[in-house]
């Protein structure tokens, strides 16, 4: 799903609420099969991977959970590294990541040739060709959204990139947990999204210095 940007007023907050909580999924995760057919001593043999990577508690890594809709607020965090995707043996690194609309490297490590392509659903938001160890390659990410990323050349890799327009949002830890700080007091919609799974949206009453703490439970697709 692909949002238009959305103009945000960053400022200070005092008194604003926390959303703490715990992302699960309770059915079996289930796999799918990686084959490596070109390059296997650069990417190696045929593997499992979890659909959705679930602790020992049923905590779920890597999901991804936001307010959506939110026109002002805390400020951004302070700006750092650009944000990267890493083509690294045959995987894309980091395999989900949140950022701000704007700006991403795509840096090849492997001495292979990778061709990353990213879409927000079935439009190309970038398509490179990067034959050559340690090229990188500037791409802009200007909307809201989820960005599914393939490689051409591998057509076994996959990778999403969640872009954001305002600072509300987390990534789950391995155990499943995430916390959103600074909201400003009234109604939100909390969305939770993982690959492999049904998105999640609630509505969430925020209170002036207090903290809303939730279990979200995942579906399958």
């Amino acid at each position: 799903m692909t949002l238009p940007a959305l103009a945000y007023d960053a400022g200070s907050v005092s008194n604003g609420g926390v959303i703490e909580g715990t992302v699960v999924f309770n059915g079996v995760p289930g796999t799918r099969k990686i084959v490596p057919t070109k390059d296997v001593e650069i990417c190696g043999g045929p593997r499992e991977e979890a659909l959705i990577e679930v602790g020992p508690d049923k905590g779920v890594k890597d999901a991804v959970v936001y307010l959506a809709g939110v026109g002002s607020g805390k400020a951004w965090p302070p700006p750092g590294r650009k944000p990267e995707l890493d083509n690294e043996k045959c995987r894309f690194v980091p395999a989900v990541q949140v950022i701000p609309a704007g700006p991403l490297d795509v840096i090849n490590r492997d001495p292979v040739l990778h061709n990353t392509h990213g879409y927000y659903g079935k439009r190309t938001a970038f398509n490179m060709a990067q034959p050559n160890q340690n090229q990188s390659i500037a791409a802009e990410l200007p909307k809201a959204g989820a960005v599914k990323v393939d490689c051409d050349a591998h057509g076994w890799m996959e990778g999403w990139i969640y872009v954001v327009d305002n600072p509300y949002y987390a990534l789950t830890n391995a155990e499943g947990k995430f916390s959103i700080s600074e909201i400003p007091p009234g109604e939100y919609d909390l969305v939770t999204l993982q690959s492999a799974s049904k998105p999640v949206q609630q509505r969430v009453t925020i209170e002036a210095g207090k903290p809303t703490s939730l279990s979200i439970e995942l579906k399958k697709k």
